[in-house]
């Protein structure tokens, strides 16, 4: 049987998981294939890979041949950290406002018109190399200034690419999505630090002091010239290739308001959310303890005994475990909530960094880098998945500003001052026995760095926890096997509510009548019910609403949608709660969410509005789980072209419109996975009762005395069982 579950905040379902002798997809390798079908994301994604390779040679190449420049230690580790530092600056100047633009121009002409700058941009860095008589200071002053001007484009750049990706995927393939992403942004930078290994290591010890500056500008020139020509292409690929990156309307951002009243509301969004708190300060308190990192790492490797070539090393082992943990992270921990695991992805990270603080040797230090980069990796996945998911359209912009800009003024601090104290401070050998430890400020610095993290993470842990009162320990032990721990929740009924979703033709009819059979030989006390029609005064309203080809008018998608509250608001009352105070267990065919994929997404209805007015309607009842028969449109409207009887109002509906609800109902599951059942409706009714009744079997409310039926149990079999029989 294909189960499929999902994990909390956002994130997309896990792999499925078939029976028998199917393979079994542990990689999350199918669900890269169905992102990479999706061709605005598949272009954007291409030419992305190719820029990030090509920063990050730039980055490397630059900061490098700064370093070649200047004598003693300590002004090396000024002057690298102030190669990484000058790209950080912008952020103070133009990253308060880099969001509002984001958000007030159609993004699609803002990156283009990003990347045209960043081109001519980069290509002027080299031709001023190649310029014979430019003065030395005046080439590298005029790199700075480039540079200073490059990345202030950036702080506009990233927030509208990052505010973009979720119009171009569905909410529930978004995790994926910004895995492939960050696999490419920063996996990347271990192919680029073994380039440089490979490639501008050698050429500069090949040559004495004197020349090391014609060899690093030679390195630079071509790392820069490859900068202009990946930003080039991605601009020109944005532009022709992707216009659904303007939104999913097709229309761009109208009638905005004054721009410092966009500014306004931006900050006061942040402040006034607690989700948006708890990541921008686990971010902040993240990015804070890696500056101190990247400030001391030419330090500590020579602590180690070693020179540039273990700098290199351990610069692309953290990249390598940023690749590994957002590559597996999702799959590794299954089902565990998204808001948990990004605190807790914070902390491991600073682990790894004390690790590196304490290592005596290069094999326990290589632990520490590949931990730091995998804590790292997770974290900002969760992070910018919880951000993308969560943030609605018309201030994401300015949220991923805020935070990219607040990344790299954090960044800018922390190398800025610890890169000069670490190359001023001496180092002492300690004396452990097996082992000596070179005792420096550098690994002091990395020591309160890991503690700084774990302090961070944990904030960000209590801010954004959805499960309080839940071990820590046991839910992602649980979550590990497939079985998350549910938060505790206070009992307001003996019995056990199910529902069953999915679009047309999943066979939710079906499933209903094979569970109530199996739990009624159980002897347990079944409700069969469905929406709408349940009850007499359903019935009428649903007519109105599912009227087949001589049916009545439509009503209007706002009439529609108080026509289904209506219906469910009696539909609880006088059936659901009696019988769930009562101890039975109540299964229905469709419910709340329904409305919320129906109404919601495929009317274009504001699913806050929908999801207000059935919670009205319900007085807040939440089914105890969802199971969410997932099928693809074209498949169940086959099914119910199959069944040789004239389709219902919402059946006859288009292609576009079930695709909507398809979507909505997986981006409904994602965001609440301790809740749903997600199942391949395609596979043999058997398979899917048995993975039903499975998950239902540890729920189920102890077995009740055989009682007589009563009078709204027989109403409702009679009722469901008179539709199954219309439907075949």
């Amino acid at each position: 049987m294909s189960v499929t579950g999902s994990g909390g905040g956002g994130q997309p379902l896990p792999p499925p998981v078939t029976g028998g002798d199917a393979p079994v997809d542990l990689s999350g390798f199918q669900a890269a294939r169905a992102v990479l079908r999706i061709r605005p994301f598949r272009r954007l994604w291409g030419v992305l890979s190719v820029a990030a390779l090509a920063d990050w040679v730039g980055i490397l190449a630059t900061a490098i041949l700064a370093t070649t420049l200047v004598e003693p230690a300590w002004a090396k580790g000024v002057a690298f950290g102030g190669a990484i530092g000058i790209r950080l600056l912008p952020a103070l100047v133009l990253g308060t406002v880099a969001g509002v633009i984001a958000d007030r121009f159609d993004r699609r002409y803002t990156l283009f018109v990003c990347d045209l700058l960043r081109f001519l941009l980069f290509a002027s860095i080299p031709l001023a190399f190649l310029v014979g008589d430019l003065p030395q200071w005046m080439v590298l002053g005029w790199m700075a200034i480039a540079i200073f001007i490059i990345e202030a484009i950036t702080l506009v750049w990233n927030p509208a690419k990052d505010a973009a990706l979720p119009n171009l995927v569905p909410r529930a393939k978004l995790e994926a999505a910004n895995q492939l992403s960050l696999i490419v942004t920063y996996g990347l930078a271990p192919v680029a630090a073994a380039l440089m290994l490979a490639g501008m290591e050698p050429l500069l010890e090949s040559v004495d002091a004197d020349r090391a500056w014609q060899a690093g500008a030679a390195a630079t020139i071509v790392a820069l010239f490859l900068n202009a020509a990946s930003r080039l292409a991605t601009g020109l690929v944005v532009f022709f290739g992707i216009k659904e990156i303007s939104g999913r309307d097709g229309v761009a951002h109208v009638e905005q308001p004054a721009l410092l009243r966009q500014f306004v509301e931006g900050w006061k969004y942040i402040g006034q959310t607690r989700l948006v708190r708890g990541l921008v300060l686990g971010i902040l308190g993240a990015f804070a303890a890696g500056g101190i990192v990247v400030g001391t790492a030419q330090f500590y490797a020579q602590s180690l005994g070693g020179g540039n070539a273990t700098f290199y090393l351990l610069f692309g082992l953290i990249f390598l475990g940023l690749g590994v943990g957002v590559g597996l992270g999702p799959w590794l921990i299954g089902e565990l909530s998204r808001r948990r695991w990004f605190g807790m992805s914070i902390m491991l990270a600073a682990i790894g960094v004390i690790v590196l603080a304490v290592a005596v040797h290069l094999s326990i230090a290589v632990v520490g880098a590949l931990l730091v980069g995998a804590g790292a990796g997770m974290a900002f996945l969760s992070g910018i998945t919880l951000l993308g998911g969560e943030v609605g359209d018309d201030v994401r912009g300015r949220v991923f500003a805020f935070v990219h800009t607040s990344v790299r003024a954090v960044l800018m601090l922390a190398i800025a001052v610890t890169g000069p104290v670490a190359g001023a401070g001496g180092s002492r050998m300690l004396n452990l026995g097996l082992a000596q430890l070179s005792v420096s400020w550098t690994r002091v610095l990395l020591l309160v760095a890991g503690v700084f993290g774990i302090l961070a993470g944990r904030l960000a842990f209590r801010q954004m926890d959805d499960k309080p009162g839940v071990p820590v320990l046991a839910d992602l032990w649980g979550s590990l096997r497939g079985r998350p721990l549910s938060a505790p929740q206070p009992v307001a009924w003996a019995g056990l509510f199910v529902v069953f979703e999915g679009g047309e033709g999943a066979g939710k009819s079906t499933q209903v009548t094979r569970l109530a059979k199996a739990l009624r030989g159980q002897g347990q006390q079944v409700v069969v019910t469905r929406e709408p029609g349940a009850t007499e005064f359903g019935a009428r309203i649903r007519g109105m609403l599912l009227g087949g080809a001589h049916g009545p008018a439509a009503p209007t998608p706002r009439a529609e949608a108080l026509l289904y509250a209506a219906d469910r608001a009696h539909h609880v009352a006088t059936v659901i709660r009696p019988a769930l105070t009562h101890g039975s267990v109540v299964v229905s065919d469709r419910y709340v969410d329904s409305s919320l994929a129906y109404q919601g997404a495929g009317r274009s209805l504001p699913v806050e509005e929908v999801a207000w007015l059935s919670s009205w309607a319900t007085g807040r009842l939440k089914p105890d789980l969802v199971v969410l028969l997932d099928v693809a449109p074209e498949v169940g409207l086959d099914r119910v072209a199959d069944r040789g009887k004239a389709p219902d109002r919402l059946e006859r509906e288009s292609l576009a419109f079930h695709e909507r609800v398809r979507d909505a109902f997986l981006d409904l599951a994602a965001d609440e996975p301790s809740r749903y059942l997600v199942l391949d409706a395609t596979l043999p009714p058997e398979e899917i009762a048995a993975a039903v009744l499975d998950r239902v079997g540890p729920m189920l409310p102890p077995s009740a005395p055989p009682q007589p039926p009563r009078a709204f149990d027989v109403e409702l079999r009679s009722i469901v069982d008179q539709e199954l029989e219309r439907r075949g």
